[in-house]
This record gives C-alpha cells, sequence and structure tokens, in this order.
C-alpha cells in the first residue's frame, strides 16, 4: 500500500468516527510551500514525505500557535501526548535538532541520536519525542531525549500510517482501554 492510500485509509476512519477531529484539520500543503522549506532546511524532504504533506499539512492555524512551545499541533491525534506536524512545524523543529557536522554526536556517526537526514514528523510540543522519516531510505524511526534512537521502527511512512488505521480501528471496536470516540471526537483516558 502507498502512503497516499494508507494516510486516506487513516482520514476515512477519522471522518467516520471523529467527524468534528476530522473537520478541524487544515488542507494540503502546496508545492510552492515545500520548495521553500526546502531551501531554507537546505534538504529535499523524502518522496513519502512530500506526498503525505501535499495531501495533508497538519500545521494550526498561526493564530492558535504558541511561541511557548517547540511544536504545536492538533491535541489527541495520533495518540495523546503527540501529534503529526506541518511543515512549518517540521521546519522548526528540524532547525532545532540538525547539527553542523550531520550527525550528533559528532564522534558517534554510526549510533547517533540525531542526524540531519532524519526529517520529524511526529513530536511532543517540548520537541523530546516524536518519530522521523529518514531521507536516505524511507525507514520511519524514533526519537527520544536521553534514550537511544530506533531508525528502523517502521518499513515506511505507509506502514506507519497503517499501524495508525489499526489503532483507530481498534478504537472504534470498543477495543482500546486508552481511548474511545466520543460526540465526533478522539477521547483519551
Amino acid at each position: 500500500m502507498s502512503v497516499a492510500e494508507s494516510w486516506s485509509r487513516v482520514m476515512s476512519l477519522l471522518r467516520e468516527h471523529a467527524p468534528a477531529d476530522h473537520a478541524d484539520l487544515p488542507g494540503p500543503a502546496t508545492e510552492q510551500m515545500l520548495a521553500a522549506a526546502e531551501e531554507r532546511m537546505g534538504i529535499s524532504l523524502y518522496g513519502d514525505l512530500r506526498t503525505w504533506l501535499l495531501q495533508n499539512s497538519l500545521d494550526l492555524p498561526e493564530e492558535d500557535v504558541d511561541d511557548d512551545v517547540m511544536c504545536c499541533g492538533f491535541d489527541g491525534f495520533p495518540d495523546e501526548g503527540s501529534f503529526f506536524l506541518g511543515i512549518r512545524a517540521i521546519e522548526r523543529l528540524y532547525a532545532n535538532r540538525s547539527v553542523s557536522g550531520g550527525f550528533d554526536p559528532p564522534d558517534q556517526p554510526d549510533y547517533p541520536f540525531w542526524r540531519n537526514e532524519w526529517i520529524p514528523f511526529l513530536s511532543d510540543e517540548d520537541g523530546w519525542m516524536g518519530k522521523f522519516v529518514d531521507v536516505r531510505d524511507g525507514r520511519v524511526g524514533r526519537w527520544f531525549v536521553g534514550e537511544p534512537t530506533v531508525t528502523d521502527e517502521y518499513e515506511s511512512m505507509a506502514q506507519y500510517f497503517d499501524s495508525v488505521a489499526e489503532r483507530l480501528t481498534r478504537i472504534a471496536e470498543g477495543s482500546s482501554p486508552v481511548c474511545r470516540f466520543t460526540e465526533g471526537r478522539l477521547a483519551w483516558s
């Protein structure tokens, strides 16, 4: 399944079971927005990441952005405590994480905490943990400040979005102990 198909499956489930949450999500990024971000970041966005952002760039409206937090996003989606990033939030977090030598720490190129080829697409508001796509091969990894980075948690963004769709399906079936759909929204306990 492609990233577009996997993301469409997520959006269909959200539209069906949490229409209020779905209605809050903004539209897509434009090619011009992505090109400008790539130029500022100094890196090309990986194909699946680009495809996803052209479907939904999940930046909050400017008036809802909190300058006191590293990342802003739509609360409770895809889970409690983290959210998908839009292009502005990706750019901001990438600028905070990237390093001049290309990886951190500089003396451990084979086991870094961060590489500049990793583009974040999901984070908590502090930028301390999240998921990234590796532009070299499309794998999805995760970071958590102070812990080893996992570089191959998912084979691709499509595989990751499939896992989100499976989680939404379990919630819809009532088999999630930590979340349910209530009044058109995801409700985490």
